[in-house]
């Protein structure tokens, strides 16, 4: 690949999906975009470029699918999700006594096992939401990921990956090699193809929203405006939720950190943006680079 067709690809992909990659990442656009070009019977990543600049609207599609694609498995980094059943659930439901209602959105939700996580804490809750109105919406820039989160179906792999084996004995079925999520957890969940770098407030108002490990890819600018886009569809009192090496410290001030429960954070009354100058890779802080050095 040379650097020419590498910084039309980086242009490109921070364009169509705000992935801000850095001048060192050459070998994750390689991993994931050679097997690409052999499927599309082309010798290399140069044809492949050069077949996009020619209009080819959906191998461009595919390209972007196939660099935006993150690793997700079920009940990832345990503590928020932890934070939900023992703090967060239990305030809101107070909180909404008299309407009975939460609203949940799961944004960057890949192949579905964040908003299922969600739904299968939800449904352990059981008394405290009987009766209750519950709605999971989960977004992805991916219809190819959606398509297999709809579907619910997982390889052993993916359900020995952070999922309780009581909730996979409980909440799923055996077929082969595979496992077939329960339809009741499945129809709790609604999956809707979004780009975070599009105006999103047709979604609505929502309690609890969980937007982790995805942010880390996009520069200071646009990860302060989609935090302050997020901060004024969310209740007064409701909850962010950010991945373990995220934080809104420095990006932003449209969220405040939720008292004692690390990760987490409520809209600000007046969310004002804090200054977004942007920082090299040298800035970054460590265990920052280190998850983005995983992907």
């Amino acid at each position: 690949m040379t650097p020419l067709d590498y910084e039309y690809l980086r242009k490109l992909l921070k364009e169509r999906s705000g992935l801000d990659l850095s001048a060192d990442k050459q070998y994750l656009v390689e991993s994931r975009l050679v097997p690409l070009a052999r499927k599309a019977s082309l010798p290399g990543i140069a044809e492949l470029v050069q077949k996009m600049k020619g209009g080819a609207e959906a191998l461009t599609a595919e390209v972007v699918e196939a660099m935006t694609t993150n690793e997700t498995f079920f009940f990832r980094d345990k503590i928020p999700f932890d934070h939900l059943k023992e703090a967060v659930l239990p305030a809101l439901v107070q909180a909404r006594a008299s309407r009975r209602s939460l609203r949940i959105w799961c944004a960057a939700s890949s192949t579905g096992q964040e908003p299922y996580s969600i739904a299968m804490c939800l449904k352990e809750a059981g008394s405290m939401l009987s009766g209750w109105r519950t709605e999971i919406v989960a977004t992805d820039l991916s219809q190819e990921v959606l398509e297999k989160s709809k579907a619910g179906v997982y390889s052993q792999f993916e359900v020995q990956r952070g999922l309780p084996i009581q909730m996979l004995m409980k909440y799923f079925k055996q077929n082969g090699d595979l496992w077939q999520l329960d339809a009741e957890i499945r129809g709790m969940v609604q999956h809707r193809q979004l780009n975070l770098l599009q105006d999103f407030s047709h979604l609505g108002t929502f309690d609890i929203v969980f937007c982790r490990n995805v942010l880390i890819y996009f520069d200071q600018d646009t990860k302060a405006g989609i935090f302050n886009r997020i901060s004024k569809m969310m209740e007064p009192d409701g909850v962010l939720a950010l991945g373990a090496a995220e934080s809104v410290v420095g990006i932003t001030n449209a969220f405040k950190p939720y008292p004692e429960r690390r990760g987490l954070y409520r809209p600000n009354a007046a969310p004002v943006a804090a200054p977004t100058a942007r920082l090299g890779a040298a800035a970054m802080p460590q265990a920052l680079r280190a998850v983005a050095a995983a992907r």
